[in-house]
């Protein structure tokens, strides 16, 4: 038995559809905070408005075809516009009693002392603001970013730019004595003002920001992007890397240590199992090609976490690895391991043709920005 399609319902009761699409309760928390953000310098969108009223209600359009139809439901997060100049945004809630710690790390990484470090790969805190509303939480402010895999990695040499950013973002954090504790697949995204010039959708992220086409986008080699890890809701600050602590579980649940909920473990052995076990998941087995990372995720995902490499052994694998790598090889192309043989074909085809471009354009092999 399966559900019916929302073609399906609108066919059958189209006036009754209508209402669909409005808000949901955590965006309820937001409309009533909208003329409170608005004073403190930033910009709902129209949907949020106090005063909104559906724009399908009373057209032909459905719900989802409709830009305010378009739905953030997490509770927690919320894109924006930064009033005095359009940059997008997005506010996260700052909660303790989830991340106790989430704004003093985010903080230390945003400070002078930090935040000017081209090894910092901790997403910039632009504001924290403070509600007015009673019993409204801090507001950290973000610049808006895309998930590090959308658009796919077209070339090995933008695999090798992206893996060597990260690693050095988590060696920057541990060499502050800082694990992360949740550095996995949701959490590293990119900055997208190189390749996204003139901005995407926040919810639909493949559409513009008019919800009227596709984002105009460049490729990764064209315009290097700058990878950043995100949410420190879990991460701790340490004395030294030498400690056990309590176990706690993100987004990759696989760890071999957190099999046995509450037996004590160390982060920082965590993190490289994150990272590999992300490479593993994410490149390796979706895609052909990733041979040359086996022996280190094998490494970095061992069962016995004190035989993982720290992330300065890795950092010397992983230069070691890129500088082996031909350019023949960096150049190439990315394909799936679902596609057909001939679909692979017009990949690989495509990528020689660009290819012959970016050489000739004197884009780097290795898009390092």
């Amino acid at each position: 038995m399966s559900l019916p399609s929302p073609e399906t319902n609108v066919a059958h009761d189209r006036p009754n559809t209508r209402r669909i699409g409005t808000l949901v309760k955590s965006e309820e928390w937001w409309r009533d905070r909208y003329n409170d953000i608005a004073a403190h310098g930033y910009r709902l969108r129209p949907r949020y408005d106090p005063h909104w009223e559906p724009s399908w209600i009373n057209s032909r359009k459905d719900f989802y075809s409709a830009e305010d139809g378009q739905a953030t439901i997490s509770r927690a997060v919320m894109d924006a516009v930064r009033s005095r100049d359009d940059v997008p945004v997005m506010f996260k809630k700052v909660l303790p009693e989830e991340g106790p710690h989430e704004l003093t790390i985010t903080q230390k990484f945003s400070s002078p002392e930090f935040a000017g470090d081209l090894r910092n790969h901790c997403v910039p805190l632009l504001d924290v603001v403070e509600l007015e509303s009673p019993g409204s939480p801090e507001l950290m402010v973000f610049p808006l970013l895309r998930p590090f895999n959308r658009p796919r990695f077209q070339t090995f040499g933008e695999f090798v730019a992206f893996f060597a950013q990260i690693c050095e973002g988590i060696q920057f954090m541990h060499q502050q004595n800082v694990a992360h504790r949740d550095c996995t697949a949701n959490n590293i995204m990119f900055d997208p003002s190189g390749m996204y010039p003139v901005g995407f959708h926040p919810v639909k992220i493949d559409l513009n920001k008019n919800f009227r086409g596709k984002a105009t986008a460049y490729t990764r080699t064209e315009r290097p992007p700058r990878y950043f890890l995100i949410d420190f809701g879990l991460s701790r600050q340490y004395t030294t890397r030498e400690v056990i602590d309590e176990p706690l579980r993100g987004g990759d649940k696989s760890a071999p240590e957190h099999q046995q909920l509450g037996r004590p473990c160390n982060p920082f052995h965590t993190d490289i199992y994150y990272i590999g076990s992300l490479v593993r998941n994410e490149f390796m087995r979706k895609y052909h090609g990733f041979n040359f990372m086996e022996g280190l995720v094998n490494e970095m995902t061992v069962n016995i976490p004190s035989n993982r490499p720290p992330i300065e052994e890795v950092v010397r694998r992983f230069a070691s690895i890129r500088g082996s790598l031909s350019n023949t090889k960096l150049r190439s192309a990315i394909t799936s391991k679902k596609s057909h043989r001939i679909v692979r074909g017009g990949v690989q085809a495509r990528q020689l043709v660009r290819t012959v471009r970016y050489i000739l354009s004197k884009k780097a092999a290795i898009p390092d920005p």
